[in-house]
């Protein structure tokens, strides 16, 4: 029988393992105390599926607070893996259906994740999951934080004013 359900310490490796399909990164690393500290936070949810005892699935949940829809949050979904002998069984729907219940208990305004770009079937699966690639995502990795703006060309609009 397939579950959804929050992770806990122990599924560090099988979430690890999960993260090493999903990026070639040798700096990938599940602290147990991380997931620990994740499933104190009322607003990160790091779920996971399990199929006959054994991890198949995650994703991580971020509710952020926002201003602009009164008392509702935003949902940014990260790190989606399903494990590839599992996918097309229905895990990483049963995933979506749950964080979709999640967000819609939360109240939240929209759920919103990115995806690399060369990834097309899991591109066709958000859009078969409801989601739609209506904006356009923009990443900054930790390795370019030092890299310097530009300065403002005339020709740039401002932020908000195309």
């Amino acid at each position: 029988m397939l579950i959804v359900r929050e992770a806990t310490d122990t599924d560090a490796p099988a979430i690890a393992a999960l993260y090493r399909t999903l990026v070639s990164d040798a700096h990938v690393a599940v602290l147990p105390a991380r997931l620990r500290s994740i499933a104190e936070d009322p607003q990160t949810f790091l779920l996971v599926c399990e199929l006959d005892g054994a991890v198949c699935g995650t994703a991580l949940v971020s509710l952020c607070l926002d201003a602009m829809y009164g008392h509702q949050p935003y949902a940014v979904i990260e790190n989606v893996v399903v494990a590839e002998e599992r996918r097309r069984s229905g895990v990483g729907r049963s995933l979506f259906v749950h964080i979709e219940e999640l967000c819609d208990r939360h109240d939240c305004s929209k759920m919103m994740l990115l995806s690399g770009d060369a990834r097309g079937d899991a591109h066709r699966f958000f859009t078969r999951c409801g989601f739609n690639a209506a904006k356009r995502g923009f990443v900054k990795y930790r390795r370019e934080f030092r890299r310097v703006v530009r300065p403002l060309d005339s020709s740039d609009p401002e932020p908000g004013n195309p």
